[in-house]
């Protein structure tokens, strides 16, 4: 197993630390088989696009805060890394590199477990349970009022 650079791993970020925009080959290494998903093809057609690309397109995405739409080309097509994350989320491939990414840190620095928050906001819906605002009905067209045969009440 190859060993982390220590500017990755370092255990206090610095001003110098880099931002991770990539995943370097030591963690691709360890994520590597945790990513992969055996699904029988449906259809022939291409080859399925290797994950690393596609990963780190998922990262591009997390720390830039951009939209689907917005994804560089240079990590696959958009709907391919939104399929891929959708594939990894479903079979719990994020949960399992949690877990191991968790302790390998806690391995190497430690993690201080007496100490936990959470945070959160719990409101009420705004539209109920209508799912949108009600609607007025439109009224219809004022009928038509014309003079009646009949003695008005008033004179």
């Amino acid at each position: 197993m190859e060993t982390h650079d220590a500017a990755a791993v370092s255990p206090k970020a610095t001003k110098d630390d880099p931002t991770l925009w990539r995943v370097d080959d030591a963690l691709w290494a360890e994520l590597r088989p945790l990513l992969v998903v055996d699904k029988p093809r449906k259809k022939p057609g291409r080859p399925r696009l290797d994950d690393r690309p596609l990963f780190d397109g998922l990262i591009w995405i997390a720390r830039s805060g951009g939209q689907w739409t917005s994804l560089p080309r240079e990590f696959g097509a958009k709907s391919t890394v939104h399929d891929r994350f959708l594939e990894w989320v479903e079979h719990g491939c994020f949960a399992q590199a949690w877990a191991r990414l968790l302790a390998a840190y806690d391995g190497e620095v430690g993690l201080d477990w007496q100490w936990q928050a959470a945070d959160g906001c719990i409101v009420k819906a705004p539209l109920g349970k209508k799912g949108g605002p009600a609607r007025r009905r439109r009224r219809g067209a004022t009928p038509p009022t014309g003079a009646s045969a009949a003695p008005s009440g008033t004179c």
